[in-house]
């Protein structure tokens, strides 16, 4: 990992919080993705999009049994909430942290 300057990780801070709400890692992606300490959070936020989608997808499947169904979507959502408000106060503390199960994931991104 490249060395991260105080500046950039102050920087970024102002935005890369906004890579942990799902679709809203765009606008970080677009306008701060050479800054080091906003791509490392980027990438975490691009892990928990696609951990969100496969979430979905799977949730799609139980929704023909109404009791699983609310078991599935509570666990789907209480999931990737707890996830994004780890990341987001890690953005916001200015640390870099990797998201606790899906982080490792984020280092396969080349952005």
């Amino acid at each position: 990992m490249e060395e991260i300057k105080k500046e950039q990780i102050e920087e970024g801070k102002s935005i890369a919080w906004l890579s942990y709400i799902l679709i809203l890692v765009l606008v970080p992606l677009l306008i701060q993705r050479e800054n080091p300490y906003t791509k490392f959070h980027i990438k975490q936020g691009l892990s928990l999009l696609i951990t969100w989608i496969i979430l979905y997808i799977i949730g799609l499947i139980f929704n023909f049994v109404p009791i699983l169904r609310v078991i599935v979507w509570f666990c789907v959502w209480a999931f990737t909430i707890v996830l994004a408000v780890i990341g987001i106060t890690n953005s916001l503390n200015g640390k870099m942290e990797k998201l606790p199960i899906i982080g490792d994931f984020a280092d396969k991104f080349n952005i």
